[in-house]
């Protein structure tokens, strides 16, 4: 494998803006057809795989959930040869039991965003891939192995509500969400999560729990301040755990994640313009030429 490629990518969340056990580290900037992404990214060898690291709100955290180049993104990622993205973010618990400092493998998404771009086929060509489960099972489940073996008080499963941000939610719309049944709630596993499905990546998150949302009876409402407290508690952790399971993750897949185009482009493909083919040549290059 080129230098310039990676098999697995790590999308930095709150808290995660460098990689520090990477070694042979190369700084790649990217342009896309959807603009550039968050900031340069870093391509490395951990545990003897070669990574790609992205910080999704930029060095510096400049980037507000609506405003991350997801597209750009996930695009960058494909272009390196990515085949693997382990999504790190910080999120609030909606469950008595899922508390500060834990870990959740989340297995569902409920979109509540509505100003982001949220499809590589916004003109000229239609697909309409399935995200019935938005999340690799295959890849959930190699990072919840490696959890268990560090001892970290791992919740496997739950439904993630994505809300729009950047303002924390009110008490109405928490015990709402806590009244559909959803466990945690962050602000940018969407799109992410419909973006890499359709570039036919596994997508998989380590979800940190920073606070417990605004339900919980005496409960402050959630401060910037103490999210950060404990999401540098959770740092050192994470990273531990990512150098677990980035070797178990390495090697073929053998999930249905690398063919979820297959079938889902509607548009004939005479009447795809040129252009458009081009644009998404890495992304639907093997259905249409």
């Amino acid at each position: 494998m080129s230098n310039a490629q990676a098999e697995i990518a790590v999308i930095g969340g709150s808290g995660l803006y460098e990689m520090d056990a990477l070694a042979n580290v190369d700084h790649i900037d990217v342009d896309t057809p959807f603009g550039r992404p968050s900031d340069a990214i870093v391509l490395g060898d951990l545990a003897g795989v070669r990574v790609a690291f992205l910080p999704r709100h930029g060095q510096g955290h400049r980037f507000n959930p609506t405003h991350i180049p997801v597209q750009a993104n996930i695009y960058a990622l494909k272009t390196l040869g990515v085949e693997r993205v382990i999504s790190v973010s910080a999120v609030g618990s909606l469950k008595e039991e899922f508390a500060p400092l834990d870990l959740v493998i989340p297995s569902q998404l409920i979109d509540r965003t509505r100003l982001r771009e949220n499809t590589f086929f916004d003109e000229h060509i239609v697909a309409h891939v399935g995200v019935a489960d938005p999340f690799c099972a295959a890849a959930s489940q190699v990072i919840h192995r490696a959890a268990q073996e560090m001892d970290v008080d791992v919740h496997p499963g739950g439904t993630m509500v994505v809300m729009e941000g950047p303002a924390f939610s009110t008490r109405a719309e928490s015990f709402m969400y806590r009244s559909w049944g959803a466990d945690i709630i962050g602000m940018t596993a969407l799109p992410e999560a419909k973006l890499a499905r359709e570039a036919e990546m596994c997508y998989a998150t380590m979800a940190w729990i920073t606070d417990y949302d605004v339900w919980r009876a005496n409960t402050e409402e959630v401060s910037v301040e103490a999210v950060v407290q404990n999401l540098m508690k959770n740092v050192a952790t994470c990273k531990e755990l990512l150098l677990r399971s980035v070797p178990a993750l390495s090697g073929p897949r053998n999930c249905r994640c690398g063919s979820s185009l297959k079938d889902a482009i509607i548009t004939n493909p005479d009447k795809i313009p040129e252009a458009t083919k081009l644009k998404l040549a890495p992304i639907i290059g093997k259905y249409i030429s």
